[in-house]
């Protein structure tokens, strides 16, 4: 039995339509990539963001100036003065 005309015409007719279903999918997978890539980025650039704030505020935070004010107000400590610094000499003898 030999293909006529008309079911050679739908056999190609058929072989286009796979292939643009083809390409259609693969086109609306590469366009919904690409919008995932962007939100992506955007959650990236913001989260770099937050770790710079975090970063700037844990070099505030160990600044001598605010580590001595917790010191002096949390804990009743204070700065020695130079009258009250004793060097102790290391045991066994003398310098290394």
């Amino acid at each position: 039995m030999a293909l006529r005309g008309r079911h050679w015409a739908a056999l190609w007719l058929l072989v286009f339509l796979a292939a643009a279903w083809l390409v259609i999918a693969r086109q609306t997978a590469a366009i919904r990539a690409a919008r995932d890539l962007g939100a992506l980025r955007e959650e990236r650039a913001n989260l770099e963001g937050h770790r710079a704030d975090l970063e700037r505020r844990v070099r505030a935070a160990e600044s001598r100036a605010v580590l001595l004010r917790r010191a002096r107000i949390w804990l009743g400590l204070r700065l020695p003065g130079d009258t009250e610094i004793i060097l102790l000499p290391a045991p066994g003898g003398g310098p290394r």
